[in-house]
């Protein structure tokens, strides 16, 4: 699925991609290049950067610090997510902690989301 984005948003997901932060990066390392279907980091959508999206199966992972747990980080990301969602894409949202701490259930969850899809 080809997705129009803003164009003013590439040097931005390109710094974005160079500097991941370190759960994006081990999300990146010991899960997602490795998955049977392509994920891509950082990638422009509409006006928004999503963390990691699949286009084969339509899906946007997001890695949410805890800003996203604050009041505008909350609305924002509603807002985001039902753009996202009007686009026919499915959003999952995995806070930092998971990954530090639980990441063996991240993994998990991934694998689940990626064996339910069809490819679009």
């Amino acid at each position: 699925m080809s997705l129009r984005y803003n164009r003013s948003n590439i040097p931005r997901a390109r710094d974005l991609r160079k500097n991941m932060t370190d759960e994006e990066r081990k999300l990146w390392l010991y899960c997602l290049k490795d998955l049977p279907v392509k994920f891509r980091k950082q990638k422009p959508i509409g006006n928004y950067i999503v963390d990691f999206y699949c286009s084969e199966i339509g899906v946007v992972i997001e890695i949410d610090g805890s800003q996203h747990f604050e009041q505008d980080g909350m609305s924002y990301d509603k807002k985001r997510d039902e753009y996202l969602s009007g686009l026919g894409l499915r959003v999952v949202r995995i806070p930092n902690n998971d990954i530090r701490f639980d990441f063996d259930a991240v993994r998990e969850l991934i694998y689940n989301v990626v064996s339910e899809y069809k490819p679009h």
